[in-house]
């Protein structure tokens, strides 16, 4: 009984008492009596009703808070970039907006349907297992696009108690973007390993080649015309020569290459390529070439820069057997985000250079492998599959970037994007003579290939130098030291043992204030170079060299 009846019925009582006690004359106590109870009833109905309003305004209150809070999260969902989705057991409760534009659906059309309606059957078959499991660590799945193109999604998963029932709340995500560029990272990340590759083998292979076709160039020169000796000499001197095109194709591609960098003008450049462009490409193929004449400078090594648009207009050519059109052109591009055809992004003043054709193009597969090493659609025997790839390597060292653009029956372009620099055009360097004569001063060679060493003292020997030999810094230092003579010139390989030939040339030219230094080496890593632009004032030879460019490098530098 609650606390108002109590009341009530209390006082009833003690009005029966009352009466009962002093008889029917007591009229007067049970009027009183029964005042006293209407009021009680009044009072404990007034108070009822005040708990009744209470218990009504707090239940309104908590349904306004739950229509707030709905309407709260349905803004925040609404709002949301990622798809949001609520499913019972696979069945689509609820989703937002992010989660229709994701997939290309009306809203509607996707709420009623299936999660696994909208995955493919693999990933249906990798999901079914977590459907009602818990996945707040994100796995990846790929759906299917309205359209039918297929989307990679990240989705994790977590409970969610609602009315009694359990239900599963999902995010999902779209990472097309992230798959982009984790495939360019990987992409970047296999031609980086190319290049080391080819930089790790380029000293000792240099090195090998240099004995190679050293010998073999004194061989020839020992043997006369009518010698039937000479054609074997010969046949092993010109394949030494195409293993030091590969290796240099390589070391560019793995821009691992020495550049000798000058301001030149591209415009310059293509007209005076332009007769032996056309040579190239045969006269069944139109050139033309649009050049602008506002174009600014790069800084690059030209005789590289030349390779780029040969091996360019080569294979434009190759892609246009039964003839066609080859533009050139040129321009200057001022940009603060220029996206790539690969995704790159440029920033900054850049000389673009575009080479174009009208030949039968390529499929995405082939686009996207075009600048692999070894990679060629061409027939066996008919290219090495590398001159895209030095193209690529050479324009990355310089700091530029390269892309295409291809379609089957639509043709292709490829541009090459140079920084541009506000320096005028650098003189042009002075061709040293074919033949070089010899001399009379005294020489230290200081190699660790012995069949390097072996051979640079036999050329320079030939030609009347005195030669001192070392195999290593240790034994230069020493011959160095005691050598009563002059020095004049020191000629050392780069990577050694012990000591690079750059801290062996600083510490003996201090020794010796009068010495000039010659460095030999066969890759651009290496102390000389830094990003493989020769430092201004050293004195280069790159393996792998001949006794006549040896000699001819040697006299260059003793004359300087």
């Amino acid at each position: 009984m609650s606390r108002g009846w109590a009341i009530v019925a209390v006082v009833a009582a003690c009005t029966v008492v009352a009466v009962t006690a002093v008889g029917p004359g007591a009229y007067l106590a049970l009027a009183v009596g029964g005042g006293l109870g209407v009021l009680a009833g009044v009072l404990l109905l007034l108070s009822r009703l005040r708990r009744l309003a209470r218990q009504a305004a707090e239940s309104q209150r908590v349904e306004e808070d739950l229509q707030r809070g709905e309407e709260r999260f349905r803004r925040l969902s609404e709002a949301a970039f990622e798809g949001l989705l609520i499913h019972d057991d696979g069945l689509i409760l609820d989703a937002n907006p992010a989660l229709a534009q994701m997939f290309g659906y009306e809203l509607e059309q996707m709420v009623g349907k299936y999660t696994w309606d909208f995955l493919t059957p693999e990933s249906r078959a990798a999901a079914e297992p977590r459907i009602n499991a818990d996945y707040e660590s994100p796995y990846e799945l790929t759906g299917i696009h309205k359209n039918g193109t297929l989307i990679p999604i990240e989705v994790c998963a977590k409970t969610l108690l609602w009315k009694g029932r359990r239900l599963r709340a999902v995010a999902v995500r779209d990472i097309t973007e992230r798959k982009r560029l984790e495939e360019r990272l990987r992409e970047a990340q296999k031609m980086e390993a190319v290049g080391r590759l080819a930089g790790g083998v380029a000293h000792d292979f240099n090195n090998l080649l240099t004995v190679i076709g050293g010998y073999s160039q004194m061989l020839l020169q020992s043997l006369s015309a009518e010698d039937p000796r000479r054609v074997a000499a010969e046949e092993i001197f010109q394949a030494s020569e195409r293993a030091a095109e590969l290796a240099r194709q390589l070391l560019a591609f793995g821009r691992r290459q020495i550049m000798q960098l000058r301001v030149v003008n591209l415009n310059q450049l293509i007209s005076n390529m332009q007769k032996l462009l056309q040579q190239a490409v045969t006269e069944s193929v139109q050139l033309r070439l649009s050049l602008n004449p506002e174009l600014g400078n790069v800084k690059a090594d030209p005789g590289q820069l030349e390779q780029v648009i040969m091996n360019l207009a080569l294979n434009a050519r190759d892609a246009m057997p039964q003839g066609g059109r080859l533009s050139v052109t040129t321009k200057n591009l001022e940009c603060d985000q220029h996206e790539l055809a690969d995704g790159g992004v440029l920033t900054g003043r850049y000389v673009v250079l575009a080479v174009s054709d009208s030949g039968w193009g390529m499929d995405e597969a082939t686009r996207k492998r075009v600048f692999e090493p070894f990679f060629t659609t061409k027939p066996r025997g008919k290219g090495a599959g590398l001159g895209l790839a030095m193209v690529y390597g050479i324009v990355k060292q310089h700091g530029g970037a390269v892309e295409v653009e291809s379609a089957p029956g639509q043709g292709t372009t490829f541009r090459v994007y140079l920084p541009l620099v506000e320096e005028p055009v650098s003189p042009a360097g002075e061709t040293p003579a074919e033949d070089a004569t010899g001399g009379n001063e005294t020489i230290l060679v200081v190699e660790d290939e012995a069949g390097v060493r072996h051979l640079a003292r036999r050329s320079l020997e030939r030609l009347g130098y005195t030669v001192l030999e070392a195999s290593e810094p240790a034994v230069a230092q020493r011959l160095c030291a005691t050598h009563p003579g002059h020095i004049h010139l020191l000629v050392t390989d780069v990577i050694m043992p012990g000591m690079s030939g750059r801290q062996l040339a600083d510490e003996l030219v201090r020794a010796r204030p009068g010495m000039k230094v010659l460095f030999l080496s066969g890759y651009s890593e290496n102390v000389i170079a830094h990003a493989g632009a020769l430092d201004p004032g050293l004195n280069f030879l790159a393996k792998p060299f001949t006794p006549s460019s040896l000699a001819r490098k040697v006299r260059e530098v003793l004359d300087a």
